[in-house]
């Protein structure tokens, strides 16, 4: 891969890149356009595939998490994607079983709330990985979804802290028809909790609506807020946070401009979203 991408740079092709873990749906798709429309038609867009196992906690889904290369390809054929790179764990983490393998990146502030203590080791592969992949496909656009804001905003400052010579292009979240945020893990709810799942867009536009015209409590917000998902008697929150979205600090009054950010477990599946207020 890198051997192509230096061929790439030395003919002055510009190459935007989209990194995803595969079992690609429209969401995906929609930052595929937003490449190609970074880079132009001369340029070359590039999606890689691979679930990454560093970012994923021993108790998590990794084993399980849906994998279908053969439809991923058909999907970049069909939306012009120049190259698709899929790795395996060997070309990404050579020697790592047999310990020959002890270097990882790690963002210190931005990583420490919401996902990042919720998942303690997941942001350190993230940034790992994306570093890595950045090295391999060299792209002067990276393209990331809003469904993972905070993930955005890290490798924001990873580029910068780190010098990396490129632009983050963070594209809006693709919902499903009834406000859902589309994501790979979708395809683990059963019926009743698919249509509970859309608790999470009702309680973003139930914080919008709650701060359009004063400012509220945090604390307040989230108990009521709490009470409202937890209607749904199959959801069980994870975490909800009120934050500067530059900084990602937690803010004490929630006001117009605030960001939101909840996780939800439905069954063993577990769903984010986020919004600005």
């Amino acid at each position: 891969m890198q051997n192509l991408a230096r061929r790439w740079k030395r003919a002055g092709v510009k190459t935007g890149f989209v990194p995803t873990m595969g079992y690609l749906h429209e969401g995906h798709l929609s930052l595929v356009r937003e490449a190609r429309k970074q880079v132009g038609v001369t340029g070359k867009v590039v999606v890689s595939i691979y679930v990454n196992p560093t970012q994923f906690a021993p108790t998590e889904d990794l084993a399980k998490y849906p994998r279908d290369l053969r439809r991923d390809l058909k999907l970049c054929r069909a939306e012009g994607v120049d190259l698709v790179f899929a790795p395996g764990d060997a070309e990404m983490y050579p020697g790592r079983d047999e310990d020959r393998y002890s270097t990882y990146i790690a963002e210190e502030k931005l990583s420490q709330s919401m996902e990042g203590a919720s998942r303690p080791t997941h942001f350190r592969g993230v940034t790992t990985v994306v570093a890595k992949l950045f090295n391999l496909v060299l792209p002067e656009v990276a393209v990331f979804g809003q469904k993972d804001f905070q993930q955005a905003a890290i490798m924001r400052r990873m580029v910068a802290d780190l010098n990396f010579p490129l632009k983050i292009v963070v594209a809006p979240t693709f919902r499903e028809p009834d406000g859902l945020a589309m994501s790979s893990r979708n395809k683990f709810l059963d019926a009743e909790q698919r249509a509970q799942a859309v608790i999470l867009f009702h309680a973003l536009r139930a914080a919008k609506a709650a701060v359009a015209k004063k400012s509220i409590p945090a604390a307040r917000l989230k108990r009521d807020l709490r009470r409202f998902i937890t209607a749904a008697p199959l959801a069980r929150l994870d975490y909800m946070e009120f934050f500067d979205p530059e900084t990602l600090q937690p803010v004490q009054m929630v006001k117009h401009g605030a960001h939101m950010a909840l996780a939800v477990f439905f069954g063993k599946t577990r769903l984010i979203d986020n919004a600005r207020l």
